[in-house]
């Protein structure tokens, strides 16, 4: 009997522990969900970037439920203090064993607070480029031309050189003409192209000149501005309307030649 009353005591006295436990584990969560929308609201007030916001969201909900496990774990009698001692020295080895995650995790703050750029912007780096869709704390997300996702661990991003297009982009598109054509006939035509295009920005001024005398033909530069989202449809787009243009216009764009002279030698 006395066995039986001892059990019954220990199976009380636990299952107390364990009700309450999970009772403040729920609650804790709870509260940290709420503490990290009420912090969103919060910072939404702000002028911030929004990887910024994310991670004082995420940094306040895991202090939240950090306090949670140590209050359940006090309730089952576990001493707080020699654990979080022996967290710290372990902690030197898992530091070892996640440096590189440590290492992206750093970098990814610098990149988030020194800001050399920012999301939908064109950039290109590490021999791959594109349009910047999300910047996270360990890594950074690239959409490319071809609709492709590409994810960067953010420590090969530091120190490397960066090229930052910003939100527009410059085409450089070229087109050939005769050396016979009325060159101001041709220029104009080619303005108009561009002013007619609906892709194509007036600010910048787009630049349009001559830009080579070749073999067989005068070569015309074409190089507006547009938006990240239009560089490669509004290029199909002008070549399209220019071979049109050249059309109508009697405009001719010559085929290479070559002029071969035979020589008698009797």
């Amino acid at each position: 009997m006395l066995g039986t009353d001892v059990s019954m005591d220990l199976l009380v006295q636990y299952g107390v522990q364990a009700t309450s436990a999970l009772l403040i584990l729920a609650a804790g969560f709870l509260f940290a969900h709420w503490t990290g929308k009420y912090t969103h609201k919060a910072l939404a007030r702000f002028d911030m970037e929004p990887p910024v916001r994310l991670l004082l969201v995420r940094v306040t909900k895991g202090i939240v439920i950090l306090m949670t496990l140590l209050v359940v774990l006090q309730q089952f009698g576990v001493q707080i203090f020699p654990l979080i001692a022996g967290l710290g020295v372990a902690g030197v080895g898992i530091g070892l064993a996640l440096q590189g995650v440590f290492f992206n995790l750093f970098a990814g703050l610098s990149i988030i607070f020194t800001k050399p750029f920012r999301v939908g912007q064109y950039i290109e780096l590490l021999g791959v480029y594109g349009e910047v869709q999300a910047i996270d704390i360990f890594t950074t997300k690239l959409k490319h031309l071809d609709q492709s996702d590409i994810i960067i661990p953010n420590r090969l991003i530091i120190g490397e050189i960066l090229h930052n297009y910003g939100k527009i982009r410059q085409l450089d598109l070229s087109v050939g003409v005769a050396y016979a054509t009325d060159l101001n006939k041709a220029l104009a035509t080619v303005r108009q192209v561009v002013t007619d295009n609906t892709r194509t920005l007036q600010e910048p001024a787009p630049v349009i000149g001559i830009t080579q005398l070749a073999d067989s033909s005068i070569n015309i530069c074409v190089k507006p501005w547009v938006n990240i989202p239009d560089y490669v449809d509004s290029q199909a787009e002008l070549y399209e309307a220019i071979v049109e243009q050249f059309r109508i216009n009697d405009i001719q764009i010559p085929f290479p030649q070559r002029e071969i002279r035979m020589m008698n030698a009797s």
